[in-house]
Protein backbone atom coordinates (compact mmCIF):
# COMPACT_ATOMS: atom_id res chain seq x y z
CA UNK A 1 0.00 0.00 0.00
CA UNK A 2 0.99 3.37 -0.80
CA UNK A 3 1.18 6.36 1.54
CA UNK A 4 0.74 9.94 0.40
CA UNK A 5 1.22 13.21 2.40
CA UNK A 6 0.82 16.32 1.60
CA UNK A 7 3.67 18.44 2.09
CA UNK A 8 2.85 22.01 4.26
CA UNK A 9 4.39 24.72 3.29
CA UNK A 10 7.64 25.88 4.63
CA UNK A 11 8.15 29.32 6.38
CA UNK A 12 11.11 30.30 4.93
CA UNK A 13 12.36 33.91 4.63
CA UNK A 14 14.77 34.74 2.14
CA UNK A 15 18.14 36.36 3.18
CA UNK A 16 18.79 40.01 2.26
CA UNK A 17 21.65 38.46 0.31
CA UNK A 18 19.35 35.62 -1.31
CA UNK A 19 17.49 38.81 -2.62
CA UNK A 20 20.15 40.52 -3.70
CA UNK A 21 21.35 37.29 -5.78
CA UNK A 22 17.38 37.26 -7.30
CA UNK A 23 17.92 40.86 -8.03
CA UNK A 24 14.75 41.53 -5.35
CA UNK A 25 16.83 44.04 -2.96
CA UNK A 26 19.74 46.56 -3.84
CA UNK A 27 22.21 47.46 -1.36
CA UNK A 28 24.46 50.71 -2.52
CA UNK A 29 27.29 49.62 -0.66
CA UNK A 30 27.60 46.21 -1.93
CA UNK A 31 29.71 44.88 -5.05
CA UNK A 32 26.84 44.27 -6.92
CA UNK A 33 24.29 46.26 -8.62
CA UNK A 34 20.85 44.91 -10.01
CA UNK A 35 20.58 47.53 -13.02
CA UNK A 36 22.11 48.98 -15.81
CA UNK A 37 20.23 52.10 -17.41
CA UNK A 38 19.82 52.31 -20.45
CA UNK A 39 18.76 49.95 -23.96
CA UNK A 40 21.96 47.83 -24.89
CA UNK A 41 22.85 47.73 -28.47
CA UNK A 42 21.83 43.83 -29.67
CA UNK A 43 24.97 41.15 -28.88
CA UNK A 44 24.43 39.84 -32.24
CA UNK A 45 24.49 43.78 -34.25
CA UNK A 46 26.99 43.31 -36.65
CA UNK A 47 28.69 47.02 -36.60
CA UNK A 48 29.22 46.61 -33.40
CA UNK A 49 33.26 47.01 -33.81
CA UNK A 50 32.87 49.95 -36.01
CA UNK A 51 30.21 51.78 -33.10
CA UNK A 52 32.80 51.23 -30.60
CA UNK A 53 35.62 52.29 -32.69
CA UNK A 54 33.72 55.21 -33.82
CA UNK A 55 32.60 55.98 -30.35
CA UNK A 56 36.16 56.07 -29.27
CA UNK A 57 37.78 58.29 -31.72
CA UNK A 58 34.89 60.95 -31.21
CA UNK A 59 35.60 60.76 -27.81
CA UNK A 60 39.62 61.26 -28.16
CA UNK A 61 41.65 62.04 -25.33
CA UNK A 62 38.83 62.72 -23.39
CA UNK A 63 38.17 58.42 -22.72
CA UNK A 64 40.93 56.32 -21.51
CA UNK A 65 40.42 52.64 -21.20
CA UNK A 66 41.39 49.77 -18.90
CA UNK A 67 41.32 45.88 -19.64
CA UNK A 68 41.90 43.44 -16.76
CA UNK A 69 43.28 40.28 -17.74
CA UNK A 70 40.64 38.40 -17.45
CA UNK A 71 38.00 40.23 -20.09
CA UNK A 72 37.04 38.51 -23.32
CA UNK A 73 38.88 39.61 -26.60
CA UNK A 74 36.26 41.52 -27.72
CA UNK A 75 36.24 44.20 -25.03
CA UNK A 76 39.92 43.44 -24.56
CA UNK A 77 40.69 44.59 -28.34
CA UNK A 78 39.63 48.69 -27.08
CA UNK A 79 41.80 48.76 -24.18
CA UNK A 80 44.32 51.44 -23.88
CA UNK A 81 46.38 49.18 -21.62
CA UNK A 82 45.93 45.92 -20.18
CA UNK A 83 46.84 44.17 -16.94
CA UNK A 84 45.86 43.27 -13.22
CA UNK A 85 43.59 45.34 -11.05
CA UNK A 86 46.40 47.61 -9.13
CA UNK A 87 48.52 47.95 -12.29
CA UNK A 88 44.96 49.61 -14.05
CA UNK A 89 44.38 52.22 -11.06
CA UNK A 90 47.95 53.08 -11.14
CA UNK A 91 47.96 53.68 -15.35
CA UNK A 92 44.64 55.40 -14.62
CA UNK A 93 46.30 57.74 -12.31
CA UNK A 94 48.97 59.00 -14.11
CA UNK A 95 46.51 59.89 -16.83
CA UNK A 96 45.19 63.39 -15.66
CA UNK A 97 44.41 64.75 -18.91
CA UNK A 98 41.85 61.90 -19.45
CA UNK A 99 37.84 63.05 -17.87
CA UNK A 100 36.41 59.69 -18.52
CA UNK A 101 37.96 56.30 -16.89
CA UNK A 102 36.13 53.63 -18.43
CA UNK A 103 37.44 50.37 -16.61
CA UNK A 104 36.65 47.00 -18.48
CA UNK A 105 36.76 45.12 -15.06
CA UNK A 106 34.73 44.76 -11.87
CA UNK A 107 33.31 46.64 -9.21
CA UNK A 108 35.90 47.24 -6.68
CA UNK A 109 38.38 47.63 -8.78
CA UNK A 110 36.68 50.66 -10.31
CA UNK A 111 36.64 51.91 -6.60
CA UNK A 112 40.31 51.71 -6.57
CA UNK A 113 40.66 53.69 -10.02
CA UNK A 114 38.17 56.71 -8.51
CA UNK A 115 40.46 56.38 -4.89
CA UNK A 116 43.24 57.26 -6.63
CA UNK A 117 42.55 59.35 -9.92
CA UNK A 118 41.89 63.14 -9.59
CA UNK A 119 38.37 64.55 -8.50
CA UNK A 120 38.06 65.60 -11.75
CA UNK A 121 37.79 62.12 -13.56
CA UNK A 122 34.76 60.50 -13.37
CA UNK A 123 35.22 56.42 -13.44
CA UNK A 124 32.62 54.41 -15.27
CA UNK A 125 32.24 50.47 -15.21
CA UNK A 126 29.96 49.21 -18.70
CA UNK A 127 28.34 47.10 -16.14
CA UNK A 128 27.32 47.88 -12.52
CA UNK A 129 26.70 43.96 -12.22
CA UNK A 130 29.96 43.45 -12.67
CA UNK A 131 30.91 42.66 -9.02
CA UNK A 132 33.60 40.09 -7.39
CA UNK A 133 32.37 37.43 -5.49
CA UNK A 134 35.80 37.00 -3.19
CA UNK A 135 35.06 40.79 -2.31
CA UNK A 136 31.24 40.08 -1.64
CA UNK A 137 32.31 37.69 1.07
CA UNK A 138 33.85 40.48 3.31
CA UNK A 139 31.27 43.40 4.56
CA UNK A 140 31.71 46.59 6.39
CA UNK A 141 29.54 45.10 9.11
CA UNK A 142 30.99 41.72 9.63
CA UNK A 143 34.54 42.58 9.72
CA UNK A 144 33.52 45.32 11.94
CA UNK A 145 31.99 42.43 14.07
CA UNK A 146 35.03 40.34 13.52
CA UNK A 147 36.96 43.29 15.33
CA UNK A 148 34.88 43.13 18.19
CA UNK A 149 35.82 39.70 18.70
CA UNK A 150 39.65 40.04 18.45
CA UNK A 151 38.88 42.84 21.19
CA UNK A 152 36.69 40.26 23.38
CA UNK A 153 39.46 37.80 23.17
CA UNK A 154 41.76 40.87 24.44
CA UNK A 155 44.04 40.28 21.28
CA UNK A 156 43.00 43.46 18.99
CA UNK A 157 45.69 45.87 19.69
CA UNK A 158 48.17 42.89 18.31
CA UNK A 159 46.57 42.69 15.05
CA UNK A 160 47.52 44.27 11.86
CA UNK A 161 44.99 43.70 8.86
CA UNK A 162 46.37 42.93 4.82
CA UNK A 163 43.87 43.45 2.94
CA UNK A 164 43.61 41.84 -0.74
CA UNK A 165 43.25 44.11 -3.60
CA UNK A 166 40.64 41.92 -4.19
CA UNK A 167 38.14 43.46 -1.37
CA UNK A 168 35.75 46.62 -1.32
CA UNK A 169 36.46 50.30 -1.08
CA UNK A 170 34.87 49.85 2.76
CA UNK A 171 37.36 46.86 3.48
CA UNK A 172 39.95 48.84 2.08
CA UNK A 173 39.20 52.00 4.43
CA UNK A 174 38.71 49.74 7.67
CA UNK A 175 42.43 48.65 7.07
CA UNK A 176 43.39 52.07 6.91
CA UNK A 177 41.37 53.00 10.13
CA UNK A 178 43.34 49.99 11.91
CA UNK A 179 47.02 50.97 10.92
CA UNK A 180 47.25 48.08 8.36
CA UNK A 181 48.01 47.81 4.45
CA UNK A 182 46.15 46.61 1.16
CA UNK A 183 48.69 43.69 -0.96
CA UNK A 184 49.10 42.35 -4.44
CA UNK A 185 49.55 39.06 -5.42
CA UNK A 186 52.78 40.18 -5.85
CA UNK A 187 53.45 41.85 -2.98
CA UNK A 188 51.40 39.87 -0.18
CA UNK A 189 54.64 38.54 1.36
CA UNK A 190 56.32 42.21 1.64
CA UNK A 191 52.92 43.19 2.38
CA UNK A 192 52.72 40.66 5.17
CA UNK A 193 56.57 40.97 6.51
CA UNK A 194 55.79 45.07 6.89
CA UNK A 195 52.21 43.91 9.38
CA UNK A 196 54.69 41.80 11.41
CA UNK A 197 56.97 44.22 12.10
CA UNK A 198 53.73 46.63 13.48
CA UNK A 199 52.16 43.80 15.08
CA UNK A 200 52.02 40.10 16.33
CA UNK A 201 49.31 39.18 14.16
CA UNK A 202 47.74 39.54 11.00
CA UNK A 203 44.09 39.48 10.13
CA UNK A 204 44.28 38.77 6.51
CA UNK A 205 41.19 39.87 4.11
CA UNK A 206 39.54 38.39 2.17
CA UNK A 207 41.06 35.78 0.51
CA UNK A 208 41.94 32.50 3.23
CA UNK A 209 43.90 30.80 0.38
CA UNK A 210 46.53 33.88 -0.61
CA UNK A 211 46.74 34.54 3.15
CA UNK A 212 47.72 31.29 3.60
CA UNK A 213 49.83 29.83 1.00
CA UNK A 214 51.43 33.49 1.43
CA UNK A 215 52.15 33.03 5.74
CA UNK A 216 53.64 28.68 4.91
CA UNK A 217 55.02 28.41 1.79
CA UNK A 218 57.00 31.85 1.20
CA UNK A 219 57.25 32.94 4.82
CA UNK A 220 57.84 28.98 6.77
CA UNK A 221 54.87 29.18 9.10
CA UNK A 222 53.23 26.10 9.58
CA UNK A 223 49.63 25.43 8.86
CA UNK A 224 49.17 25.59 12.78
CA UNK A 225 49.99 29.16 13.31
CA UNK A 226 46.78 29.93 10.77
CA UNK A 227 43.48 29.89 11.70
CA UNK A 228 40.02 30.45 9.67
CA UNK A 229 37.05 33.28 10.78
CA UNK A 230 33.97 32.32 9.64
CA UNK A 231 31.45 35.58 9.85
CA UNK A 232 28.61 33.02 9.52
CA UNK A 233 29.64 31.53 12.80
CA UNK A 234 29.43 32.90 16.67
CA UNK A 235 32.64 34.36 17.19
CA UNK A 236 34.29 33.51 13.42
CA UNK A 237 33.61 29.79 14.75
CA UNK A 238 36.94 30.39 16.88
CA UNK A 239 37.66 30.05 20.61
CA UNK A 240 39.56 33.04 22.26
CA UNK A 241 42.44 30.66 22.75
CA UNK A 242 42.45 30.17 19.37
CA UNK A 243 42.63 33.41 18.62
CA UNK A 244 45.58 34.24 21.23
CA UNK A 245 47.83 31.22 19.33
CA UNK A 246 47.28 32.01 15.65
CA UNK A 247 49.66 34.42 13.88
CA UNK A 248 47.35 34.46 10.63
CA UNK A 249 43.62 34.75 11.02
CA UNK A 250 42.44 33.83 8.11
CA UNK A 251 39.07 35.72 6.60
CA UNK A 252 37.02 32.67 5.27
CA UNK A 253 36.74 34.13 1.91
CA UNK A 254 37.77 32.85 -1.37
CA UNK A 255 37.94 32.98 -5.23
CA UNK A 256 35.21 31.26 -6.89
CA UNK A 257 37.11 30.98 -10.37
CA UNK A 258 40.59 29.41 -8.46
CA UNK A 259 38.86 27.66 -6.12
CA UNK A 260 38.12 24.99 -8.51
CA UNK A 261 41.38 23.86 -9.03
CA UNK A 262 42.18 20.57 -7.60
CA UNK A 263 44.96 18.07 -7.00
CA UNK A 264 43.27 15.95 -8.98
CA UNK A 265 43.08 18.14 -11.93
CA UNK A 266 47.12 18.62 -11.05
CA UNK A 267 47.34 14.74 -11.61
CA UNK A 268 45.12 14.48 -14.35
CA UNK A 269 46.95 17.37 -16.56
CA UNK A 270 50.11 15.23 -16.26
CA UNK A 271 48.85 11.98 -16.69
CA UNK A 272 47.65 13.49 -20.10
CA UNK A 273 50.27 16.06 -21.04
CA UNK A 274 54.27 14.17 -19.51
CA UNK A 275 56.92 17.07 -19.13
CA UNK A 276 54.04 19.49 -18.58
CA UNK A 277 54.43 22.58 -15.85
CA UNK A 278 51.99 23.25 -13.64
CA UNK A 279 51.79 27.34 -13.41
CA UNK A 280 48.90 27.95 -10.84
CA UNK A 281 47.92 31.56 -9.09
CA UNK A 282 48.07 31.55 -5.35
CA UNK A 283 44.51 32.69 -5.07
CA UNK A 284 44.73 28.17 -5.32
CA UNK A 285 44.11 26.20 -2.32
CA UNK A 286 46.93 24.94 -0.58
CA UNK A 287 47.01 21.73 -1.65
CA UNK A 288 46.97 22.51 -5.31
CA UNK A 289 49.54 25.01 -4.84
CA UNK A 290 51.51 22.13 -3.00
CA UNK A 291 51.25 20.38 -6.49
CA UNK A 292 52.45 23.08 -8.82
CA UNK A 293 55.93 23.68 -10.23
CA UNK A 294 55.10 27.06 -10.26
CA UNK A 295 53.49 29.33 -8.57
CA UNK A 296 52.57 33.32 -9.29
CA UNK A 297 50.34 36.65 -10.16
CA UNK A 298 48.73 37.24 -13.24
CA UNK A 299 51.68 38.86 -14.49
CA UNK A 300 54.31 36.47 -13.41
CA UNK A 301 52.09 33.60 -15.00
CA UNK A 302 52.42 36.22 -18.08
CA UNK A 303 56.14 37.00 -17.80
CA UNK A 304 56.91 33.04 -17.00
CA UNK A 305 55.32 32.33 -20.54
CA UNK A 306 56.77 34.65 -22.56
CA UNK A 307 60.05 33.73 -20.70
CA UNK A 308 59.54 29.54 -21.48
CA UNK A 309 61.31 28.00 -24.23
CA UNK A 310 60.19 26.88 -27.48
CA UNK A 311 58.16 23.46 -27.11
CA UNK A 312 57.77 23.67 -23.70
CA UNK A 313 54.51 22.45 -21.88
CA UNK A 314 52.20 23.98 -19.59
CA UNK A 315 48.99 23.86 -17.62
CA UNK A 316 47.64 27.09 -16.16
CA UNK A 317 45.52 27.44 -12.76
CA UNK A 318 43.54 30.63 -13.83
CA UNK A 319 41.06 32.43 -15.57
CA UNK A 320 39.91 30.75 -18.91
CA UNK A 321 39.96 34.11 -20.57
CA UNK A 322 43.26 35.01 -20.13
CA UNK A 323 44.69 31.40 -20.74
CA UNK A 324 43.22 31.33 -24.01
CA UNK A 325 44.22 34.49 -24.54
CA UNK A 326 48.24 32.78 -23.83
CA UNK A 327 47.81 30.06 -26.10
CA UNK A 328 47.04 31.71 -28.45
CA UNK A 329 50.00 34.35 -28.27
CA UNK A 330 52.49 31.93 -27.59
CA UNK A 331 51.39 28.68 -30.35
CA UNK A 332 53.34 30.40 -33.10
CA UNK A 333 56.44 29.82 -30.73
CA UNK A 334 55.45 26.07 -30.39
CA UNK A 335 54.72 26.57 -26.72
CA UNK A 336 51.55 24.38 -25.84
CA UNK A 337 49.14 25.99 -23.08
CA UNK A 338 46.60 24.44 -21.78
CA UNK A 339 43.55 25.02 -19.03
CA UNK A 340 44.23 23.11 -15.74
CA UNK A 341 40.74 21.63 -15.32
CA UNK A 342 39.28 19.82 -18.07
CA UNK A 343 36.24 21.91 -17.05
CA UNK A 344 35.41 25.23 -18.60
CA UNK A 345 35.69 28.03 -15.95
CA UNK A 346 34.93 32.01 -17.10
CA UNK A 347 34.78 34.29 -14.07
CA UNK A 348 31.13 35.35 -14.49
CA UNK A 349 31.14 38.66 -13.34
CA UNK A 350 34.18 39.66 -15.27
CA UNK A 351 32.51 38.51 -18.52
CA UNK A 352 29.36 40.63 -18.09
CA UNK A 353 31.15 43.38 -19.42
CA UNK A 354 31.18 42.12 -22.96
CA UNK A 355 30.79 44.55 -26.33
CA UNK A 356 27.00 45.51 -26.08
CA UNK A 357 27.83 47.24 -22.53
CA UNK A 358 31.46 48.79 -23.80
CA UNK A 359 29.61 50.35 -27.20
CA UNK A 360 26.64 51.49 -24.78
CA UNK A 361 29.18 53.11 -22.29
CA UNK A 362 31.56 54.62 -25.22
CA UNK A 363 28.28 56.25 -26.87
CA UNK A 364 26.50 57.68 -24.08
CA UNK A 365 29.71 59.21 -23.23
CA UNK A 366 30.06 60.30 -26.88
CA UNK A 367 26.51 61.90 -26.58
CA UNK A 368 27.74 63.93 -23.24
CA UNK A 369 25.87 61.52 -20.58
CA UNK A 370 27.30 60.22 -17.72
CA UNK A 371 26.56 56.61 -17.28
CA UNK A 372 27.38 53.90 -14.24
CA UNK A 373 30.19 56.21 -12.54
CA UNK A 374 31.57 54.90 -9.67
CA UNK A 375 32.39 57.16 -6.91
CA UNK A 376 33.40 56.22 -3.34
CA UNK A 377 32.67 58.80 -0.56
CA UNK A 378 34.97 61.21 0.83
CA UNK A 379 35.56 59.54 4.04
CA UNK A 380 35.66 55.85 2.94
CA UNK A 381 38.19 57.11 0.54
CA UNK A 382 40.41 58.84 2.78
CA UNK A 383 40.92 55.90 4.60
CA UNK A 384 41.09 53.16 2.19
CA UNK A 385 43.90 55.84 -0.23
CA UNK A 386 45.93 55.73 3.26
CA UNK A 387 45.56 51.72 3.21
CA UNK A 388 47.13 51.85 -0.60
CA UNK A 389 49.49 54.43 0.21
CA UNK A 390 50.95 52.52 2.95
CA UNK A 391 51.30 49.53 0.18
CA UNK A 392 52.96 52.23 -2.31
CA UNK A 393 55.29 52.76 0.47
CA UNK A 394 56.35 49.20 0.65
CA UNK A 395 60.09 48.36 -0.52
Amino acid sequence: MRVVTTAQPLDVQPTPLALLLLGREADPRSERGVECPGDLPSPSDPDLVARARAAKEKLGDKVFVLGHHYQRDEVIQFADVTGDSFKLARDAAARPEAEYIVFCGVHFMAESADILTGDDQKVVLPDLAAGCSMADMATAEQVAECWDVLTEAGVAEQVVPVSYMNSSADIKAFTGRHGGTICTSSNAKRALEWAFEQGEKVLFLPDQHLGRNTAVRDMGMSLEDCVLYNPHKPNGGLTAQELRDAKMILWRGHCSVHGRFSVESVNDVRERIPGVNVLVHPECKHEVVAAADYVGSTEYIIKALEAAPAGSKWAIGTELNLVRRLANRFAAEDKEIVFLDKTVCFCSTMNRIDLPHLVWTLESLAEGNLVNRIQVDAETEKFAKLALERMLALP
